[in-house]
């Protein structure tokens, strides 16, 4: 919002949905696309950079009380019943987030833009959290905010709980609001009903 702004580019929240999931490079073109701005490459890994840099800003202000309702006990009660996780994000700032909002060890591993090359939604990061895990993909669950990671979860084979809107997640397999709204029980609920 803050990149867009200064380069004079109406941007809405509806126009961030699409920014969710996808490589800092990829929403540096959203962006410009927005705008329709044509520059070149030497100016876009300015403004890359410049973005990245107000991100990290912001991000390492995050506290804990960022955590959306639900997670951290939905999390711990999946691992309570022996199920390994992992995060799968485009951001190379991944372990900056999980420090800062000190969530780092609920996950088992963690599959991000530092060890990825292709972002959402090619499903390479959901495959190499599989793979991390040592899961097969159609033993997968993804908690998914994101169109672009709904389509990356499809893509690898695995099944796909979107997190937020039923409009923007529509090709999820099941949509909740909300991790709170989320147990154990719910989610083999759904594997069950997957299979069917």
């Amino acid at each position: 919002k803050r990149l867009a702004d200064s380069l004079k580019i109406n941007f809405t929240e509806k126009d961030n949905e699409r920014l969710k999931g996808v490589s800092r490079m990829d929403s540096l073109e959203i962006i410009l696309e927005l705008g329709n701005l044509h520059i070149d490459k030497v100016k876009k890994e300015e403004y890359a950079a410049l973005k990245n840099k107000w991100y990290v800003e912001f991000i390492s202000r995050m506290t804990p009380g960022e955590v959306l309702p639900g997670t951290v006990e939905f999390i711990g009660e999946v691992r309570k019943a022996g199920i390994s996780t992992a995060i799968g994000s485009a951001s190379k700032n991944t372990p900056l987030i999980l420090e800062r909002v000190r969530i780092r060890d609920l996950f088992d591993a963690v599959a991000d833009g530092n060890s990825v090359h292709k972002a959402k939604p090619d499903p390479e990061v959901f495959l190499t959290a599989a793979r991390m895990l040592g899961a097969v993909p159609d033993e997968c669950v993804v908690f998914e905010d994101a169109s672009a990671g709904v389509k990356a979860a499809l893509n690898a084979g695995m099944l796909c709980v979107g997190v937020g809107s039923p409009e923007i997640l529509s090709e999820a397999h099941f949509v909740i609001p909300g991790l709170r709204e989320m147990s154990l029980m719910k989610l083999k609920s759904i594997e069950i009903q997957k299979r069917i």
